[in-house]
């Protein structure tokens, strides 16, 4: 098998692992704290970032001989497919639509700076740059 087809089947594989895992978090997130709000999203957001910046900092630094297939499934399939961009964008102008500017105006600003300190902790958690 060439090293081309080995990460296209490992991103598509992973990345049916983070679509599923992103369903099922997604739907005990409804559960949980209900639908007037997406905290589901903002949760799989934050905690898709943290878990990326953690990931490539250990791939990095801490783990020998990381192959770029384990890479791409990890950041490509699994994260891409798990974390919610285009759902942080939808609901976001749902919010909007309705009028409720300051839910959307957290849900926005919340994603964006929890994400990125998610990201810069999960790089610390896993002894990278600081």
């Amino acid at each position: 098998m060439t090293p081309h087809l080995t990460n296209a089947l490992a991103v598509g594989i992973a990345g049916f692992a983070g679509a599923m895992a992103r369903y099922y978090v997604q739907a005990l997130g409804v559960r949980v704290v209900g639908t007037g709000f997406p905290w589901a999203t903002l949760f799989i957001n934050v905690s898709g970032s943290f878990v990326l910046g953690w990931f490539m900092t250990m791939a990095a630094w801490r783990w020998e001989g990381v192959s770029d297939a384990t890479r791409l499934a990890v950041a490509v399939g699994f994260l891409g497919a798990y974390t919610t961009f285009s759902t942080w964008a939808y609901d976001s102008w749902q919010q909007i639509a309705r009028g409720e500017w300051g839910w959307a105006a957290l849900n926005l600003v919340g994603s964006l700076v929890l994400g990125l300190a998610a990201v810069w902790a999960g790089i610390a958690c896993a002894g990278g740059q600081k």
